[in-house]
């Protein structure tokens, strides 16, 4: 396959033509990724490739921003969703499908007693919130500053649009890995705080990742029960990709409730809420649901997702990989006279490179993307079992042809 830069006319052809009916033309956060040299639509996806709609292929660094952990079109899954979709979608009964994927959630995650379904990341952390209110009585939530929950008003910022102060007057934030000031706000607001929560690690935007220091997880898990506060892990974006087991046992303590995404169906639109015995009596009081939570062939999707991470080894796998492909870009970078900082899990990198504005670093990006590696320049990346060996000589080739563009 050739490796010099792409053209995408029809992408942006079809973007003029999208923002005639779609405010942005493209909304969300795809609507950040957009670049304009890059591709801006799709046509087809196969393993760890997708092509846009003037039939270039690109090796995706992405997999849709972490839900293709298996690759695209994965042959058992895509045949699990085809079997329950003959049988019924959304129908007016819940399937049992349900109940079995509950049962593998509850049999695989270290600390899941239950298990509840939505359909995004944020279904699962708006509903853990309500729960931790209901079981503690309290309305308070602490969060990490810069950390991402979804979109409901609650987590987003106030000077956002649309969001107005009373939305997030009862959210306080710490910075990540700063137990003092957890232990501050827990001592003068302990009697009216519900629930902390926080992804695993931290994984901002447009900023170098970072693990838990030393005891950081375990001086949290320890305060929080000090204080009758229910500790929520966000593992929709690590989930899966750390420990099947939840993430929180790679890094040595027990979160109160897990909340799944992305991975959980591999594409197929599904997140999970699983949680202790303790609070399943709040679970089952609070009322949070959706017309399409009951759709029951990303259920089926996502118990053949489970079998097919557990058969591989696919936390292992993905970590050794990341790590090969981390290795390669520093060595390239270094070569041609950059300093590439890798930082993160190596199953879902951030990558940033050093001593450079960040416009220099979006350009390497941009010139990556426009030779056929698809890459974002604000996110963490994501690998899954899809990707080869030769996809890392091919990242590598195309890395060191943008840092020469530069």
């Amino acid at each position: 396959m050739k490796n010099s830069t792409y053209e995408v006319k029809k992408s942006d052809e079809y973007l003029t033509k999208a923002k005639e009916v779609i405010p942005g033309g493209i909304f969300g956060h795809y609507k950040y990724a957009i670049r304009d040299t890059g591709p801006k639509f799709f046509s087809r996806s196969e393993g760890a490739y997708f092509w846009d709609l003037d039939d270039n292929r690109y090796v995706d660094l992405m997999c849709g921003y972490g839900p293709s952990i298996l690759g695209y079109n994965h042959p058992e899954v895509e045949e699990a969703f085809k079997l329950s979709s003959d049988k019924g979608n959304t129908v007016s009964l819940a399937s049992p499908v349900m109940v079995d994927l509950a049962t593998e959630l509850v049999d695989m995650v270290d600390i899941a007693d239950w298990a509840l379904f939505g359909k995004n990341g944020g279904d699962a952390t708006s509903l853990a919130v309500m729960i931790a209110r209901e079981h503690t009585g309290k309305k308070k939530i602490i969060k990490i500053d810069d950390g991402y929950h979804g979109v409901a008003p609650w987590m987003q910022d106030k000077s956002r649009p649309g969001i107005i102060s009373s939305d997030n007057e009862h959210v306080l934030k710490i910075k990540w890995n700063d137990s003092e000031a957890l232990e501050e706000l827990l001592d003068k607001h302990g009697n009216d705080i519900a629930c902390f929560i926080s992804s695993p690690y931290d994984h901002p935007v447009s900023r170098d990742n970072s693990l838990p220091d030393d005891g950081y997880w375990e001086k949290v898990t320890s305060l929080c029960k000090k204080h009758e506060v229910l500790t929520i892990v966000d593992d929709v974006r690590a989930g899966f990709r750390i420990n099947l087991h939840g993430s929180n046992v790679a890094f040595g303590f027990s979160p109160d409730m897990i909340c799944f995404g992305k991975a959980i169906a591999n594409g197929h639109p599904l997140a999970s809420l699983v949680g202790s015995n303790d609070i399943k009596k709040a679970a089952e009081k609070v009322y949070f649901t959706g017309t399409q939570f009951f759709s029951a062939p990303p259920m089926a999707a996502s118990l053949a997702t489970l079998k097919e991470l557990r058969k591989a080894d696919a936390p292992n796998k993905l970590i050794e990989y990341g790590k090969k492909l981390n290795d390669r870009l520093v060595k390239v970078a270094k070569e041609e006279g950059f300093n590439l900082i890798a930082s993160g899990m190596p199953s879902m990198p951030y990558y940033r490179l050093e001593g450079v504005d960040f416009e220099t670093h979006f350009k390497w990006i941009d010139e990556c993307v426009r030779r056929g590696v698809y890459m974002l320049g604000y996110h963490n990346h994501f690998i899954s079992l899809a990707h080869t060996d030769e996809d890392i000589d091919f990242v590598e080739t195309t890395a060191k042809q943008a840092f020469k563009s530069l």
